[in-house]
């Protein structure tokens, strides 16, 4: 075979959707793994809802998802008069019509169909009628001549065979009355043109495959590959929406998810590789391939993701997860508040308590709220856990550590311990009798990384300042 050429085509009608962004993953692994192309087409023929913005968005999306595509993006939009061209090569070869049908008619058709519990279908009442009953007070649309007996059979890499009776295919559109080309031609002859060899998408166009297969036999044109890959569910089993993440792509990346975190969480949505669940960029390229996607339905899961998450985070550098902090902090609700607070001294203590921060946290938003204890301004500020472990009792193991941690010869993680341990055998008491009051009063919460790591993050003359602000 010739080499592999796959597509990814979202309409620019709103954000990558997750389930858009699957398609485009799995479309790009495929590519890759046969040593092909992944080419971009954006389908904004909906004027209406298609907008700059949304066109934007997608692509941001897959490139911060690090999806990339082969060539410059192809508008189809752009295409009308291609399109128009390939209707006129149908008109010719006698494989569309022109039909006159009146909006009035049309819906005529409906109601009938719909009173005879008939899916509505057009009647092919202008299929053969001769040219000299055309009337002129009205421009028509071009329809298809769609075989009438018989089936139309997809051959589908994920499906199997599928078959479709014509009866049940009608003579659809190809060309609006104002010559504007329809969904399903486009398509076709997009694809066409642009060598596609293999269609992958989700299953909800299998009804398309059968109508558009007939279009390019119409049109004499070789069927490309196709295959039609399961929806994703929510874990109930419903169809995704909002509540169970139906979100964009850009939702993800604001909530603190890895890019690669995320890659490695879709492929797994409708495709294994025996039990592994976690995957380089390099062994998904290496072992995908469609017959190992399954038929029925992913379901997404949130904590599955947010597990995911997690792994990719602690196996991180903490330059890597610095870098995509920082990357990610102007896309926060509050980023002017955060980014005024990101000074030089402050992105060096964050850069300091990251490998105990990565440990506790799922998403880079929880690492970053992990971290505000950096952030802040003294006296800082206590949550309600943090106000309880300062008790009197508290406040007084405070008061009686200052002066020993104020003459500790280091300002180390090791040094700092032995101070705090000595002192606690000291009076007789567990450590965490006096680590649990040390926590809140530098940090303002009752967890946060290890406190010996937190006191050297801070450095002395802030952890003592903090200090002196609680003791009794």
């Amino acid at each position: 075979m010739s080499q592999i050429v796959t597509r990814f085509a979202p309409s620019p009608t709103g954000f990558l959707h997750i389930g858009g962004a699957r398609t485009a993953l799995f479309n790009w692994l495929y590519a890759r793994h046969t040593g092909g192309k992944m080419l971009l087409r954006i389908e904004d023929t909906d004027r209406q809802r298609s907008t700059k913005e949304a066109i934007d968005a997608i692509i941001e999306g897959l490139e911060w998802l690090g999806i990339t595509w082969d060539e410059e993006p192809i508008y189809q939009f752009a295409r009308a008069e291609r399109h128009r061209a390939a209707v006129e090569e149908m008109l010719v070869r006698g494989n569309a019509y022109p039909c006159y049908a009146t909006p009035a008619e049309l819906d005529e058709m409906r109601e009938l169909a719909r009173k005879e519990g008939r899916p509505p279908r057009y009647d092919g009442r202008w299929r053969d009628r001769d040219p000299s009953e055309r009337p002129t007070d009205r421009a028509p649309v071009i329809r298809l001549r769609a075989p009438q007996e018989g089936e139309t059979v997809i051959e589908d890499m994920v499906q199997g065979t599928v078959t479709f009776p014509n009866k049940d295919l009608d003579d659809l559109v190809l060309l609006r009355s104002d010559g504007t080309p329809t969904y399903m031609l486009a398509v076709v002859v997009d694809d066409h043109d642009m060598g596609i060899t293999h269609v992958i998408r989700g299953d909800d166009h299998l009804t398309n495959a059968a109508r558009q297969t007939q279009i390019y036999r119409a049109l004499g044109w070789d069927v490309p590959h196709m295959a039609h890959i399961p929806l994703i569910h929510g874990p109930d089993g419903a169809k995704l929406s909002k509540r169970h993440g139906a979100l964009g792509v850009d939702a993800y990346r604001d909530m603190g998810y890895l890019p690669a975190a995320l890659r490695n969480y879709l492929v797994r949505l409708g495709w294994s590789h025996g039990d592994q669940e976690v995957f380089s960029t390099e062994e998904m390229v290496s072992f995908f391939d469609l017959d190992k996607v399954g038929r029925s339905a992913a379901r997404f899961d949130f904590q599955k993701l947010e597990s995911l998450n997690g792994q990719y985070m602690r196996g991180s550098s903490e330059a890597e997860l610095l870098a995509a902090v920082e990357a990610l902090v102007p896309h926060l609700p509050d980023a002017e508040n955060r980014l005024a607070r990101m000074t030089a001294e402050r992105r060096a203590q964050l850069a300091a308590a990251m490998p105990g921060l990565k440990e506790r946290a799922k998403t880079l938003v929880e690492l970053l709220d992990n971290a505000d204890f950096i952030f802040v301004e003294r006296p800082i500020p206590l949550d309600e856990k943090a106000a309880g472990l300062l008790s009197a009792d508290g406040r007084a193991h405070l008061g009686r550590l200052l002066p020993l941690l104020e003459a500790a010869p280091e300002w180390t993680a090791t040094a700092t311990e032995a101070v705090v341990r000595q002192y606690a055998e000291a009076q007789g008491v567990k450590l965490g009798a006096v680590a649990q009051p040390l926590r809140a009063a530098l940090t303002g919460k009752a967890t946060s990384p290890p406190i010996f790591d937190v006191l050297v993050v801070l450095g002395r003359d802030e952890s003592l300042g903090r200090l002196r602000d609680q003791a009794a």
